[in-house]
C-alpha cells in the first residue's frame, strides 16, 4: 500500500477510498506502538521538508515537529510574513522555489484551494495540516482513538455538535466510508458545502452509512457510541458572526445530562481547542468518558504515519 501512496499528496479524504484511509490508521496505530515501546523508527535521515502554518496551531505544529523528528527528517518552519508571499508573489512561484529546496511541505491553511495549488506546482509530497474544507490527519487520529476506544469502525454512531467546517466534513467523508451512521446537530441556517454533501451521499451509499443534519439534540444523542464536540466558530470569523454563532448554539451544550442521553458506554471526542463551558463542561472533559488527550496525543502518530507513507 505504501508503494501506491509514495509520492503522492494527502490533502483531504475525498481523494483516498477505504482501504488507503485504514492503512493508513492501522499504520499510525503501529508507530503508537513503537513510541510506547521506545523502538527506533529513523527511516528518513537525509531528508529536510518545510512546515508553513498560516493559522495559530499547537497539537498540528508540535505534532509534526516531534513526527518528523522520530522519523529522522529535519524540519524548517516558515513564517508566513517572511515569505515574500506577504506582499504579493504568486503563490505558483513560491512553491516551485520551494520544491527545489525541500523533500516535502506541511501545509496549514486557510482556503483548500491553496493546497490544491501547492499539489499542482510542486513535486514533492504536500501533506494538508488543515484548511477550510478538511483536516485529514485529524481524521486519521480520529480513526485510530475510536478504534482503540471501540475495537471497530463498522456499527457505531457519531453525534457531532458544532460548527460545519473542516473536521465536520472530514468526519462525514469518513464515517460514510466506513459505515458509521452520523447525526450532525447544527443550529438552523448552517448548510454544509454542497461537494462535501454530494461525496459524503455517495459513500453512504456504498456503505449504508445514514447521515443526518438535525437541530433536535436528543435525536442525535439516542445511541451514539460517539458525542465529538467541536468548535462554534472558526478562525477568521467576524466578532458579530461568532457573536451570533454562540447565542444559536446555547442549546447544544454538552453536559453531563447531555451524555446521559447517549449510550452508556459513549465516549466523548474534540480535537481541542475547546472552550470549555461554552461548547461542553468541564465536567464531562474531565471524565472518564472523555478520551480528548489519547485523541491529541493520536495527531502524532497519525501524522508519524502519513509521513512515512508518502514520503520519497
Amino acid at each position: 500500500m505504501r508503494n501506491n501512496l509514495r509520492g503522492k499528496d494527502f490533502l483531504a479524504f475525498k481523494d483516498l477510498n477505504r482501504e488507503e484511509i485504514e492503512f493508513l490508521t492501522d499504520l499510525s496505530l503501529d508507530f503508537k506502538k513503537k513510541f510506547v515501546s521506545r523502538e527506533p523508527h529513523r527511516y528518513f535521515e537525509d531528508q529536510v521538508w518545510a512546515a508553513l502554518f498560516e493559522k495559530n496551531s499547537t497539537r498540528t505544529r508540535n505534532a509534526f515537529q516531534r513526527a518528523a523528528a522520530d522519523l529522522g527528517i529535519e524540519v524548517v518552519y516558515l513564517r508566513p510574513d517572511e515569505l515574500q508571499m506577504s506582499r504579493g508573489e504568486p503563490l505558483k512561484d513560491t512553491a516551485r522555489i520551494l520544491d527545489r529546496y525541500f523533500d516535502g511541505l506541511f501545509i496549514r491553511t486557510f482556503g483548500h484551494e491553496i493546497v490544491e495549488e501547492c499539489s499542482d506546482w510542486m513535486r514533492i509530497p504536500v501533506i494538508n495540516g488543515l484548511t477550510s474544507l478538511a483536516h485529514p490527519t485529524q481524521g486519521i487520529a480520529d480513526l485510530m482513538t475510536i478504534k482503540e476506544k471501540k475495537g471497530r469502525l463498522n456499527n457505531l454512531k457519531i453525534c457531532y455538535v458544532g460548527n460545519i467546517y473542516n473536521v465536520a466534513y472530514t468526519t462525514m467523508i469518513f464515517a460514510a466510508t466506513f459505515g458509521m451512521d452520523l447525526s450532525i446537530v447544527v443550529p438552523e441556517g448552517l448548510e454544509a458545502d454542497p461537494m462535501i454533501v454530494e461525496e459524503t451521499k455517495r459513500r453512504a451509499e456504498l456503505s449504508g452509512a445514514k447521515i443526518e443534519f438535525t437541530q433536535d439534540f436528543d435525536a442525535g444523542l439516542k445511541d451514539a457510541d460517539i458525542v465529538y464536540g467541536m468548535s462554534q466558530y472558526s478562525m477568521g470569523q467576524s466578532e458579530e458572526e461568532i457573536e451570533r454563532l454562540k447565542q444559536a448554539f446555547k442549546p447544544y451544550l454538552i453536559d453531563a445530562e447531555a451524555m446521559s442521553k447517549a449510550k452508556k458506554d459513549a465516549i466523548f471526542m474534540h480535537c481541542l481547542p475547546a472552550y470549555r463551558d461554552l461548547e461542553v463542561t468541564d465536567e464531562v472533559m474531565e471524565s472518564e468518558q472523555s478520551v480528548i488527550f489519547d485523541q491529541g496525543e493520536n495527531r502524532m502518530h497519525s501524522i508519524k504515519a502519513i509521513i512515512a507513507a508518502y514520503a520519497n
